[in-house]
């Protein structure tokens, strides 16, 4: 077999398929490869006329068909079906060659996999895709690592089959070993949150405005016209207005709503607590997730006594949705800014070098959680690279105090009556946090030295201290 394809794709599932169909369609010569040979088979025969590609049975054949610098794409499993695929492949590789993991690996699994490719001069890329079959057939957001020697190959490649906005690719080189999947990873963390304040939002407009799901599919088709524009806001507004084709009432009420996950939502969250990084917003909506999986305890719970959920009149209805809209849209500036703070407190960890306006500029396309207000985020982190705080830029620091009374009274009615805002109330509460002059963190702190001597620190001058709590009337000491 002649070394004619430009990259190979190992793993001929909906993702892997699609994007070898992407490859080829703008002009490379694809390898492809599956464990089964017949799914391999079958691609080229359904879809072949798409370009050209090089069917291939054997790891051996495979390799063989591949140019030099060998560019071979794992879509397979994460985990260990990855370690798998690298361990069968990595054999028949010479230095210089890379192997591209597309799948959703984390972030250390990269890192570790990344070191122990490199000493045998094999570049181990990991690269986050975003856009599901969709996006992978006609244009994701992606989302390499690795290192810059092995995107100066790759980028052209990833930019060429990327979503594009404004003429812009929506690919970038995201930083060292595992920034890739690391940044993809805080993707699916701001996603989960973006869609639980999006189901909060529908829940308060159906339980206190009163409206139906069709009623209240035309409110998001609204707000998807304004600041709230975005791909989630839009297929909102589908899936309200869907109808179910068996009982003819609203699709909404006939879903079982337990909602489930693939794991990305669950490792923001435990990252965050590594890195002591606050994204109280997405860990919530994480932790709606797995509290509507809990079956035997929601049946305990149900019939507890609650709050009231009076439905307001239709002049009062079409106040109270103004009123979510701020709450909903302030809440999603907050989920945002967590998720840009944490990936600022990884790369100071982990050594990364991340451009942060070209992370807003990438997702503006391809992605899940792309949104109008990203283009904003971009010119932000591009004014000020050092941006602490989207917060700390005006035009969003004025939206956030416009949306002060609205969001407020929003959280204080679902808690009086009774309706779980979790993704709401933890946006609201992290931004009382970190705006407030003084926390309660100094009894904390207190406490923490009364009982197991771990000091403090003092308001009037330096150094670390301890009080003898067994004899208060003795000066403390310095730690």
């Amino acid at each position: 077999m002649s070394a004619s394809a430009s990259i190979g794709v190992t793993g001929l599932g909906v993702m892997g398929r699609n994007l070898a169909r992407n490859f080829a369609r703008h002009g490379y010569t694809v390898a492809v490869h599956n464990r089964s040979a017949g799914r391999t088979r079958a691609l080229v025969q359904e879809f072949g006329h798409e370009g050209e590609f090089v069917a291939a049975e054997t790891a051996a054949e495979f390799v063989a068909a591949l140019e030099r610098p060998r560019r071979l794409m794992l879509m397979v499993q994460a985990g260990e079906a990855t370690d798998a695929v690298i361990e069968e492949f990595a054999p028949l590789l010479e230095p210089g060659d890379m192997i591209i993991d597309g799948g959703n690996a984390h972030f250390a699994d990269t890192r570790r996999r990344e070191a122990a490719l490199r000493e045998q001069g094999i570049h181990f890329v990991g690269v986050g895709v975003s856009g599901g079959e969709e996006g992978a057939l006609h244009g994701p957001s992606v989302m390499p690592g690795g290192s810059v020697e092995s995107y100066a190959v790759l980028g052209p490649m990833f930019e060429a089959i990327s979503a594009k906005v404004d003429g812009e690719p929506c690919a970038t080189h995201i930083g060292a070993d595992g920034a890739g999947h690391f940044v993809k990873m805080v993707h699916n963390g701001i996603e989960y949150a973006d869609m639980q304040l999006i189901a909060e939002a529908y829940d308060l407009l159906r339980q206190v405005g009163g409206y139906g799901p069709a009623e209240i599919a035309d409110i998001f088709r609204e707000w998807n016209q304004g600041r709230l524009g975005s791909y989630l806001i839009e297929i909102t507004a589908e899936v309200l207005g869907h109808t179910d084709a068996v009982t003819g009432g609203p699709f909404v009420d006939v879903v079982v709503d337990r909602a489930g996950q693939k794991g990305t939502g669950r490792w923001t969250v435990q990252t965050a607590l590594d890195l002591a990084a606050p994204v109280t917003a997405i860990s919530q909506a994480t932790f709606a997730r797995a509290a509507s999986g809990q079956t035997a305890l929601r049946a305990a719970y149900r019939g507890l006594p609650g709050g009231t959920t009076p439905v307001l009149s239709r002049t009062e209805a079409a106040r109270f949705a103004s009123q979510v809209e701020n709450a909903l849209y302030a809440s999603k500036v907050i989920a945002y800014d967590q998720g840009w703070s944490m990936i600022q407190d990884a790369a100071k960890e982990y050594g990364w070098d991340i451009d942060l306006a070209a992370v807003a500029r990438i997702w503006r396309g391809g992605c899940i959680i792309r949104a109008s207000f990203l283009d904003r985020i971009r010119a932000a982190y591009a004014q000020d690279p050092a941006l602490v705080s989207l917060l700390t830029e005006k035009d969003f620091a004025q939206e956030i105090t416009d949306a002060q009374v609205p969001w407020r009274e929003i959280v204080a009615m679902a808690a009086r009556r009774g309706i779980p805002v979790p993704a709401f109330s933890a946006a609201l509460s992290y931004y009382d946090t970190l705006r407030a002059e003084r926390l309660p963190a100094a009894l904390l702190q207190g406490q923490r030295d009364f009982f197991g001597a771990h000091t403090y620190g003092r308001v009037d001058k330096p150094g670390m201290f301890h009080t003898h709590w067994a004899d208060a009337d003795r000066p403390e000491t310095d730690a």
